[in-house]
């Protein structure tokens, strides 16, 4: 059974990898409840998250979370313990904190552009972010650390972009890459797309001017023709054809 769950975390690993630029060290977003139940089940989220990812892992958490955790009392005192061991991340909740649920889901915005992988066991949390096209859910299921099947936004995602539809983060950052190297602005291709309008300009004088007629030619006269007079026809002589006709004529030698 850990064999066939190692099997299909490295597919799923290599599913974001490819299809959403996802590189080591992983990030890792947690919150309390994930590690209440790691707590619960005696789970070490340090030593165990890097085998089962297979590759380096940073875990992080966000100043909501553990404030959240603070106020909760005595219950998720050793769950507040264990996440305050990890790096926090900066939110926009610094001077007025909100619930963890709805910190986890700012801080990953549309489209995940720092590639947080989340762990969490709040139902709420996991039902929005698999709206959210790129982003690995992990969760404790019976003693054990389980990464989630990619959501159907994510398939529908790479679908369109196979089909040119859409273009990825990366490629968009590949492109913003170019033009800063180009000198291109957008401010420049805002001006390239506006057309300019001509400027009204008084006529060409020399357009205005009457056409002179050219002097041609005098063409010699033909001659008229009475009424009672007869044309005459130009005849033309065939002599090759005479000159054929006695080289094909029999010579009689009389004798």
């Amino acid at each position: 059974m850990k064999i066939k769950r190692q099997k299909q975390a490295k597919k799923t690993i290599s599913f974001y990898k490819y299809n959403f630029s996802f590189r080591e060290p992983f990030q890792i977003l947690i919150d309390g409840t994930f590690c209440q139940a790691a707590l619960k089940n005696k789970i070490q989220i340090k030593e165990q998250m890097p085998k089962y990812l297979m590759g380096e892992v940073q875990l992080c958490s966000t100043s909501c979370a553990l404030k959240e955790l603070g106020t909760l009392g005595k219950q998720l005192y050793g769950a507040k313990i264990i996440l305050q061991r990890f790096q926090v991340r900066k939110c926009a909740h610094l001077k007025n904190p909100v619930p963890a649920s709805e910190c986890l889901l700012s801080m990953l915005e549309e489209t995940n552009p720092h590639h947080y992988f989340v762990a969490t066991q709040d139902r709420a949390v996991t039902d929005g972010l698999k709206k959210i096209p790129g982003v690995p859910l992990l969760y404790i299921i019976l003693n054990t650390i389980v990464l989630d099947k990619p959501s159907q936004a994510s398939l529908d995602h790479v679908q369109a972009v196979q089909l040119g539809e859409l273009v990825t983060s990366a490629q968009q950052q590949s492109i913003r890459s170019l033009k800063e190297e180009q000198g291109i602005s957008q401010k420049d291709v805002e001006r390239r797309g506006k057309k300019r309008k001509r400027k009204q300009s008084n006529p060409n004088p020399l357009s205005c001017l009457k056409k002179k007629k050219k002097k041609g030619v005098a063409t010699p006269a033909l001659k008229k023709t009475e009424p009672g007079e007869k044309k005459k026809r130009s005849r033309h002589k065939r002599r090759k054809a005479a000159e054929g006709d006695n080289m094909d004529a029999p010579v009689v030698i009389s004798t």
